[in-house]
């Protein structure tokens, strides 16, 4: 692809990547919040050490959506790491992911703003690996057009992801 004046694929890579992780701390620190205000009167300050404990429990019953949730946020992430870090192994593609996850539940904690899970951790994480395992199996189907066909879809997810937010906010104003 040309570098003069049109982005190239990896650099609208590392753009929509850094959508990715605005949005989703947006949704995971701020609660899909722009009153930062509201956040202080949350106070919820949790950590949860157990596995597959809290998590699955809710009104007595077993709940799984928020642990498939959790691991479906994050499979975009696992696969972004594929695309801009090509050369690097699948341990050091999963531990930025693995860091992440882990960052955000320690800024829950701090600013209590929501609790700190284990299993939230484990899921993320899992959503990462899927997320690479993913790309993997792209790249044996699209060989070297497998970037721009993912940055394309990446590009449009992140459109109507961001207008379906930009809609949910509007109609809770």
């Amino acid at each position: 692809m040309k570098t003069g004046s049109k982005i190239n694929s990896k650099e609208l890579t590392v753009v929509l990547l850094i959508i990715y992780l605005a949005v989703l701390s947006w949704i995971i620190l701020f609660k899909m919040q722009f009153n930062i205000s509201l956040l202080k009167n949350m106070n919820f300050r949790n950590v949860n050490l157990v596995p597959f404990s809290d998590s699955l429990v809710v009104n007595g019953k077993i709940d799984v959506s928020e642990i498939i949730l959790n691991i479906a946020v994050f499979i975009p992430f696992g696969v972004y790491m594929a695309m801009i870090f090509t050369k690097w192994g699948f341990l050091k593609k999963t531990a930025p992911i693995f860091g992440v996850s882990l960052l955000y539940e320690i800024l829950q904690y701090v600013f209590a703003v929501g609790a700190s899970d284990i299993t939230d951790l484990l899921g993320n994480t899992l959503g990462g690996i899927i997320g690479i395992a993913l790309y993997y199996i792209l790249q044996k189907m699209f060989k070297e057009k497998t970037l721009k066909i993912l940055n394309v879809l990446a590009a449009f997810g992140t459109v109507v992801v961001v207008l379906f937010l930009g809609i949910l906010v509007v109609a809770n104003m």
